[in-house]
């Protein structure tokens, strides 16, 4: 047990039946795991220490039932401060808090709450009111946890609305990729029937130039040809 002074008694040895009181022990820092060890203690009295934050592991501490935290330093609690759910009287009074987590609006079985004397948010401050005697802390808790219900349930809208416009945004990137990938299959397309065309004339053009050269040869041939035969008719007429 972290504490300012020297090593005192065991956990043990201060829990009364359900109640473990550990106010005005000087301590720095919660014992979570020595407090997860004694799931009797139900009630936890944690007042008047030097707690400037509480660990995320305190908040498996599930079996508390009434926790007191006043007056220490407390800056905020853990984000997942809700999971305490079986918390039904909780004591800040006379911390350091400015806001709460959302997760606090998971606590459905509180029906105290006194959060006097911490410099709270003002539309926090407003809502939970003055706490000064049993009816307004328990109207406290009834309001504080509808308001961080509401901040939840917008959270969660914003949280939709987001998830929803990156799911329209990929749908959006996933068309303009189709898109791009169509353009480009019909650019190969067209430069392949382009590629193919341009060698077919290429083809008839040399296929053209092959018949006019073998049609020259050929009247060529005709021509010497028709000169042999009339050189050798006139040699022989000579020779007659």
């Amino acid at each position: 047990m972290s504490r300012g002074g020297g090593k005192g008694p065991s956990l043990k040895d201060k829990l009364d039946g359900n109640e473990l009181d550990l106010s005005l022990c000087d301590l720095n820092e919660v014992p979570v795991r020595e407090l997860a060890a004694l799931p009797k203690a139900t009630i936890l009295d944690l007042s008047c220490n030097n707690l400037i934050s509480l660990p995320s592991d305190f908040c498996s501490l599930m079996h508390l039932v009434k926790l007191d935290l006043s007056k220490n330093r407390l800056q905020q609690l853990p984000l997942d401060f809700g999971r305490l759910v079986n918390l039904q009287h909780l004591d800040l009074l006379n911390n350091r808090l400015v806001t709460l987590p959302v997760s606090f609006a998971q606590l459905k079985n509180l029906k105290w709450l006194d959060l006097k004397d911490n410099p709270l948010d003002p539309v926090l401050a407003k809502v939970a009111g003055d706490c000064l005697d049993e009816k307004q802390c328990k109207q406290a808790a009834v309001k504080v946890l509808q308001h961080m219900k509401a901040i939840q349930s917008e959270q969660d809208r914003q949280r939709q609305r987001k998830l929803q416009a990156e799911r329209e945004m990929e749908k959006k990137r996933e068309a303009e990729q189709r898109a791009k990938e169509a353009q480009e299959r019909e650019l190969r397309k067209r430069e392949k029937a382009e590629e193919k065309e341009r060698r077919r004339r290429e083809y008839d053009a040399q296929k053209a130039a092959k018949q006019e050269m073998e049609k020259k040869t050929k009247k060529e041939t005709v021509q010497i040809r028709n000169f042999i035969t009339l050189r050798c008719c006139q040699i022989c007429f000579r020779a007659a």
